[in-house]
C-alpha cells in the first residue's frame, strides 16, 4: 500500500492511499491534484474520507464525484457535501482492505473525526485532519481546551509506529514554537534540523510518528515539568493538563 501526500493550496496535504489499482483520498480540498495523481498512476478512485467541514478539506469533493466508484465518508455532526456516509466514535470502515476505527476528536471543530488504522500487521496510519499537527495542534475554532486535551490524549494512545498524517505543512513553524516551550529538548532540536533539511529539498516533513510526537510536541507533553512551567509563565493557572494546553494554544496563537 502506498501512502502519498499530495500538496494543495499553500500548505495543505491531501493524503492518498493506493494499491496500484485503486485509491482513496483524505480531505480533498482541491480536486486538481487528486485528478492529476489518478491520471499519472492510472488509478480508480474508490473512496473519499473527510475529517471536518472546513472548505480547504471538502472543496474538491463534489468535483471528484464523477470519478468516484465508492463512498464519501465524513463526520456525522458536521455539514459535509451530500450524499455521504456519516461516521462517529466507535464506527469501523474498510478502505482498500485496511480497517479504520473512527474517533471523535472535537476541538478544532465541534464534530471533527479521525481515522485510526487497526488490525493490520502493516505500520498503522492515523488521518488526524487539523486536530494533531507535527509539534502542534489545531486552533480551537469551535471547541474547548478540555475537548482538545481529551482528543489529543485519545490520538496519542495509538501504537508508537503509527504514521501521523496531518493535513498541513506547519512543522517548522510549530517546531520554532515548541523550542520556545522546551528550549532544552535535544530531540526537538535534532528533529528541527532534520525537517529544515527536508524542506530545503522541497520534501514533506510528514508523516510523523506518534512516538516522535510524544517526545517533541508540547501539546502532547502538557504534564511534563518543563512544559508546565513554560505554560504557567504564559497564563496557565494550574498544572492541570487542560490549563496548560489552553495557555500553550493562546501563546501559540499570538506567536509569529
Amino acid at each position: 500500500m502506498n501512502l502519498i501526500p499530495l500538496p494543495a493550496f499553500t500548505d495543505n496535504y491531501i493524503w492518498m492511499l493506493h494499491d496500484g489499482e485503486q485509491a482513496a483520498v483524505v480531505d480533498p480540498g482541491d480536486s486538481t491534484p487528486v485528478l492529476a495523481a489518478l491520471a499519472q498512476w492510472h488509478l480508480k478512485l474508490a473512496a473519499i474520507l473527510v475529517t471536518h467541514h472546513h472548505h480547504d478539506h471538502i472543496g474538491g469533493v463534489d468535483a471528484l464525484r464523477p470519478h468516484l466508484q465508492g463512498p464519501v465518508w465524513g463526520p456525522a455532526r458536521e455539514a459535509i457535501p451530500t450524499p455521504y456516509q456519516p461516521l462517529q466514535q466507535g464506527d469501523q470502515i474498510e478502505v482498500l482492505g485496511l480497517q479504520f476505527r473512527i474517533l471523535d476528536v472535537p476541538g478544532h471543530t465541534a464534530g471533527h473525526i479521525a481515522y485510526m488504522q487497526t488490525g493490520s500487521s502493516a505500520q498503522p496510519i492515523l488521518f488526524c485532519g487539523d486536530t494533531l499537527f507535527s509539534a502542534g495542534c489545531g486552533r480551537l475554532f469551535e471547541g474547548t481546551p478540555a475537548q482538545m486535551s481529551a482528543s489529543l490524549a485519545a490520538l496519542a494512545e495509538g501504537p508508537d509506529d503509527t504514521r501521523v498524517c496531518c493535513t498541513h505543512e506547519y512543522t517548522l513553524s510549530n517546531l520554532r514554537f515548541a523550542a520556545m516551550v522546551e528550549p532544552d529538548n535535544a530531540e526537538l532540536a535534532a528533529h528541527t534540523r532534520h525537517c529544515s533539511e527536508l524542506r530545503a529539498r522541497h520534501q514533506p516533513t510528514l508523516p510523523s510518528s506518534l512516538e516522535l510526537e510524544r517526545r517533541i510536541n508540547p501539546f502532547l507533553r502538557c504534564t511534563q515539568p518543563a512544559v508546565v512551567a513554560a505554560a504557567q509563565a504564559h497564563g496557565a493557572t494550574s498544572d492541570d493538563a487542560v490549563s496548560v494546553l489552553a495557555a500553550l494554544r493562546e501563546w501559540k496563537n499570538n506567536t509569529r
